[in-house]
């Protein structure tokens, strides 16, 4: 079996898990991956050669936190080249009825305990949900099938322990039945209530996602002032951090050191200039010299800067549907980062895996993201260096 595990490059963190947060990725037929386990620590960095299934990894996590925010699975595979279809293993042989499709899930801990959550997806010839499992220390309490593939919904039974032991109904095959469950759940019984709050620590926990990839070809334009929401690209940064100046000092002055220690030269300052028609653009001030603009910067450091602006902020800054319902400090926003180290220098990620790891120390934060370099030998050297605050689990693949 060909099963993939995390190899830890520095103690974990020890801290009661308050906080729902993704623990297991398990990736069962899912694009090269067959059989994968990952484990997911507060920092968790995928490595290996190009082609190795790095980007897939964060592709399926996505697809979950998608999901989990209600959204279709046309919508959650959206960002996935060739959609559905493309997520199937490449040597999976269709069945007698022509289908093919994929098996990825993952484990929440919480206030509950380790929740499981598996889903199975039938991508051709049409992209539909065909089975789903959600389970707690060893009870199943939701599962769906397809029973009538003539039908556009899957047979779900979920666990009641009241007077009739399992509810069935039918929900949608494009949908998580698990996100829909707070909808069809009305919480009367002990039985409820627990499959009520697995499904929430699920939810929570993978809505709490945001997927972050710089485009330092789209950050050197100028934006509007008012867009105030980091997407996914950073292509409005400059706006952003005219919103986080005026918002929070103590943090933007942290901000301006972070991004200072991985600019070259002097970094005094980070504002935006007002320019013609309400756009702004994005500008470092020098403690000696004349102030450089955004677009002046080189793809490193605007990726750079980028990432430490995610780390040092919240969903309330960036572009993503946080649970409203949920307090803030009952939820960990997890950065999803593809190419984590892609077009920076040593000093860069060095700098960069500091930050990382000090923010998710704290635990409002986690990173997953992919590196081509090998970032366990600076871990090693901050380590030496009394950097005890760095912690990262690898994953070889």
């Amino acid at each position: 079996m060909d099963t993939h595990r995390a190899r830890p490059v520095a103690p974990a963190l020890v801290a009661p898990v308050q906080r729902p947060v993704v623990t297991e990725l398990r990736l069962s037929a899912f694009k090269s991956h067959r059989n994968a386990v990952f484990r997911l620590g507060p920092l968790t960095l995928f490595r290996g050669a190009s082609g190795s299934g790095k980007s897939s990894a964060l592709q399926a996590y996505e697809a979950l936190a998608r999901l989990a925010g209600g959204d279709s699975l046309d919508g959650a595979l959206a960002s996935v080249a060739g959609g559905g279809p493309a997520c199937v293993p490449h040597q999976a042989r269709p069945d007698a009825q022509g289908r093919r499709g994929f098996r990825i899930g993952c484990t929440v801990d919480g206030p509950v305990g380790p929740v499981q959550l598996d889903v199975a997806v039938q991508a051709e010839p049409e992209v539909r949900v065909v089975g789903e499992r959600l389970t707690c220390s060893g009870r199943t309490l939701l599962s769906t099938a397809l029973r009538d593939p003539g039908l556009r919904t899957v047979e779900a039974a979920w666990h009641t322990a009241g007077t009739v032991p399992v509810t069935r109904a039918p929900l949608p095959d494009d949908r998580l039945g698990t996100a829909l469950l707070p909808l069809r759940v009305a919480g009367k019984t002990a039985g409820q209530r627990l499959v009520l709050d697995a499904a929430e620590q699920v939810v929570v926990a993978l809505r709490s996602a945001f997927a972050c990839d710089p485009r330092p070809e789209l950050m050197r334009s100028p934006v509007a002032a008012r867009d105030g929401l980091l997407r996914s690209s950073c292509d409005n940064v400059a706006a952003v951090l005219g919103r986080t100046r005026n918002e929070c000092a103590t943090r933007h002055t942290a901000l301006v050191a972070a991004v200072g220690a991985g600019c070259r030269g002097s970094v005094d300052a980070l504002s935006v200039q007002g320019l013609d028609g309400g756009f702004v653009r994005g500008v470092l001030g020098r403690k000696a010299g004349v102030p450089t603009p955004l677009e002046r910067l080189g793809d490193g450091e605007l990726r750079y800067l980028a990432l430490c602006l995610v780390l040092m902020t919240g969903p309330g800054v960036l572009d993503m549907d946080p649970v409203a319902e949920v307090l803030p400090a009952r939820q960990a926003l997890t950065v999803l980062a593809d190419g984590f180290d892609r077009c920076l220098d040593p000093r860069q990620v060095r700098e960069l895996l500091t930050l990382a790891a000090r923010m998710c120390e704290l635990g409002h934060v986690r990173l997953v993201g992919t590196v081509q370099g090998d970032v366990s030998k600076v871990a090693e050297e901050l380590r030496e260096a009394g950097e005890e605050a760095v912690t990262a689990t690898m994953v070889d693949l």
